[in-house]
């Protein structure tokens, strides 16, 4: 039997369509047209659910501090709410034996039917401990290749990103990684604007958070912001909220970078033990005084763009949706509404507040 949704504006990914209805059946989309056009019940905006990349945490279980499947069903009700349908859990810089356990509380939560996780992202500890940010600087370090290789071994199927530091780390290794169908992050990386141009022109396609904790833009050291402002392939996430990077300064990559840049929640909840506590300060998080995360929901990084940037809501959609669906190219997840794809519906408000979200 089919499920109809009317909406007064439809964003494929691509186009506005108005006055539209979408049919869904079993999970898919099986038209969209005019027809049966219910002007009553129409919601002001569907739009494609969004997909985070990048959230550590919530309602107060930090996967760093709780890595289990329970801590990700948490963090996968926390994106519902803020209209993302698939995410990353994500863990800082741990010791090997937090992320081994970080990758069985995936592969638990997939297999017993979790919903949503496309798989874990862990964020260091090989990065440069000169751009830790918030990290613990007591397990950062260049690793072995037999390191890589144990944690291949043990979870390739379950890891689905790393972010890492290309200058400590060996292009075999990178390769390994990539070999085994995970994408590769260049993050809390201090690399020269040469060293990383050439991590991202023959190996590396996505770097984590811009300007956070990242070599900086500087007029004779471009660092690694520079490379990235001047590649023409390369895609960057950026944290919207304000705090981390300074709304001018979204506008100024947005216009440099273009279709390559995507928003990442980065959202931390409040801990008050283990190796990574976070404190709700204004709108967002500190550790010991330092930004350590954000209080963003994706339709939170939407609103700003719009709001505060002057982004296209369609392009803040994208920004959301699809461009992280073309940093993972996971089957399934395209971040676009079409004939034949997943129902993954987010139904706004006017003024673009959640009202409903459709996941499969």
């Amino acid at each position: 039997m089919s499920t109809f949704y009317s909406a007064q504006e439809l964003f494929t990914g691509d186009h506005w369509i108005s006055e539209v209805v979408v049919e869904v059946k079993e999970g898919k989309i099986i038209s969209i047209g005019k027809e049966g056009y219910d002007h009553k019940n129409a919601y002001p905006l569907i739009v494609p659910t969004l997909i985070d990349l990048q959230i550590y945490g919530a309602s107060e279980k930090l996967l760093s501090e709780f890595p289990d499947a329970d801590c990700i069903e948490k963090i996968y009700q926390y994106c519902l709410k803020g209209g993302a349908a698939y995410f990353q859990p994500t863990i800082a810089s741990q010791n090997s034996d937090i992320i081994y356990k970080a990758i069985d509380a995936v592969k638990a939560y997939k297999t017993n039917g979790g919903k949503g996780c496309i798989g874990l992202h862990i964020e260091g500890p090989w990065i440069n401990v000169e751009k830790k940010g918030a990290h613990s600087a007591a397990v950062i370090h260049s690793p072995s290749l037999q390191e890589v290789q144990d944690l291949l071994a043990y979870g390739k199927e379950w890891i689905s990103m790393i972010t890492l530091a290309p200058e400590v780390c060996s292009n075999e290794i990178i390769d390994l990684i990539q070999a085994n169908g995970i994408v590769v992050s260049a993050g809390h990386s201090n690399a020269s604007y040469e060293v990383a141009t050439e991590f991202l022109n023959h190996t590396i396609r996505v770097a984590t958070h811009l300007y956070n904790a990242m070599s900086p833009l500087q007029h004779r050291a471009p660092g690694l912001v520079g490379a990235l402002f001047n590649h023409k392939r390369a895609m960057c996430s950026l944290v919207a909220d304000g705090y981390h990077v300074d709304f001018s300064a979204i506008k100024i990559a947005k216009q440099l970078m273009g279709e390559r840049l995507f928003c990442i929640t980065d959202a931390v909840t409040t801990t008050t033990s283990g190796k990574y506590q976070h404190y709700l300060v204004d709108d967002k998080y500190e550790s010991a005084g330092t930004l350590s995360g954000s209080a963003l929901t994706q339709i939170k990084s939407v609103n700003n763009l719009v709001t505060h940037v002057g982004i296209d809501l369609g392009e803040a959609i994208r920004m959301c949706s699809l461009y992280p669906a073309r940093v993972m190219q996971v089957m399934g997840i395209t971040g676009t509404i079409g004939v034949n794809e997943t129902a993954d519906l987010l139904c706004l408000s006017a003024d673009r507040q959640l009202l409903k979200i459709v996941v499969q």
